[in-house]
């Protein structure tokens, strides 16, 4: 998602933002159209979620507006759109056989669920290990000299992480959190998952996951306040609470209730 001219207010109009989606989609080959994977699928909706935070932003200065938000909230208006993905009710809008127009078989639909479950226990670990270790390397004191490695294994030891998994980036190559901009915020991605699957919960315990005054509420409290208030607070102003961690683990697979 790119912004070309975010949105602001000048004069005492609203100045449109211009937005746009450039993804890398699998081409077309020979008699077959460009059918996409689920994975691009989902990075669709991912971006799309991006533009409409942007396109939907209602604020004064162009400073504040749009994704001009903490990194650890800047993706629940992204990751949020990727539930809507693979419901069962919206596959049945697109996920058609691109000759015969035959929807994917429930059994199917029920399949790609399961998959998307498996291994979490891992994953969540070896994430948040990364996510941890980033946190102990930020707070280290001023001038403060480490080996690395040595450091690293301290770091783990201490949370008991067994061989069998590792941090998923080592010291040596972590370059989110020197060089790409998560420096003490590697965590933000499974920070704004609690909020974007908290935050679908509210469309699903509607029993519609297009209600309306759902939709609402998120877009006037969340999409169109870009970064002027405090996350938490336009979190809570749409959800009447702060958000709870049972929904991701459920989403992850890690508690059943």
């Amino acid at each position: 998602m790119t912004s070309y001219r975010k949105q602001a207010t000048e004069g005492g109009k609203r100045v449109a933002p211009v937005v746009s989606i450039v993804c890398n989609f699998t081409k077309p080959t020979g008699d077959l159209p460009a059918l996409l994977t689920p994975d691009e699928v989902e990075t669709f909706f991912h971006e799309f979620g991006h533009a409409l935070h942007g396109l939907l932003s209602n604020v004064r200065y162009e400073s504040l507006s749009g994704t001009s938000v903490p990194r650890d909230f800047v993706e629940l208006p992204s990751q949020i759109m990727e539930h809507w993905a693979f419901e069962p009710e919206v596959l049945k809008m697109y996920a058609k056989h691109y000759k015969t127009g035959e929807q994917l078989p429930e059994a199917l639909v029920k399949k790609m669920d399961d998959a998307s479950k498996f291994n979490q226990g891992f994953v969540t670990v070896e994430y948040l290990a990364a996510s941890m270790l980033d946190m102990q390397y930020h707070t280290l004191a001023p001038g403060a000299k480490v080996d690395p490695l040595q450091f690293e294994k301290q770091q783990m030891d201490k949370l008991g992480l067994i061989p069998q998994i590792a941090p998923r980036y080592r010291s040596t190559y972590f370059q989110h959190i020197f060089s790409g901009g998560y420096s003490a915020g590697y965590y933000s991605y499974i920070w704004s998952e609690v909020l974007d699957s908290d935050a679908f919960a509210a469309f699903k315990e509607t029993g519609n996951i297009f209600d309306p005054a759902t939709a609402q509420s998120f877009r006037k409290n969340v999409l169109e306040k870009g970064g002027t208030a405090e996350p938490m607070d336009l979190y809570k102003a749409f959800r009447m609470r702060a958000p709870e961690v049972k929904f991701l683990l459920k989403n992850r697979g890690l508690e059943t209730n």
